[in-house]
């Protein structure tokens, strides 16, 4: 499996399929997203390897040992060793083909974002912005 960021830069690999994906509803990876949750992976290092780019990653380290390694050049959060282990932590969103993944745990959903909700009850739209026609109508 592939992945990427999104210029390009950064470019990694990982042997075997992913099964399970899991969302962190905390407040840093909210930030560090800018989104709801986190969507990633763990997978083991044995089986990541970098292709490209790993010059152009930066990292940022809080005190509390909260790190986010990102490209220099579109900024895009990008894999990192999981402190302490031997596992590579992924961004779902970088891998190029996720065919039988699925999110199968919600991490810390007790401090999620009050505005979020579950799809479930959200409007749907397939397409992107010239969809915003069909959604002013429903709001």
């Amino acid at each position: 499996m592939q992945g990427e960021c999104l210029c390009g830069s950064v470019n990694f690999e990982i042997d075997g399929e992913i099964q399970n994906l899991y969302q962190c509803h905390c407040s840093l990876c909210r930030k560090v997203t800018g989104a709801a949750a986190n969507a990633a992976t763990f997978v083991k290092g044995s089986g990541f390897r970098w292709v490209s780019g790993q010059s152009e990653i930066r990292s940022y380290q809080k005190p509390s040992g909260f790190r986010s390694d990102f490209c220099s050049s579109c900024g895009s959060p990008v894999p990192n060793s999981l402190r302490g282990t031997e596992m590579v932590w992924v961004p779902a969103g970088l891998l190029d083909e996720l065919a039988v993944s699925r999110v199968s745990v919600h991490l810390h959903t007790a401090s999620a974002a009050p505005w979020e909700q579950e799809s479930a009850v959200c409007v749907r739209l397939e397409g992107g912005p010239e969809s915003l026609e069909s959604l002013n109508k429903l709001l």
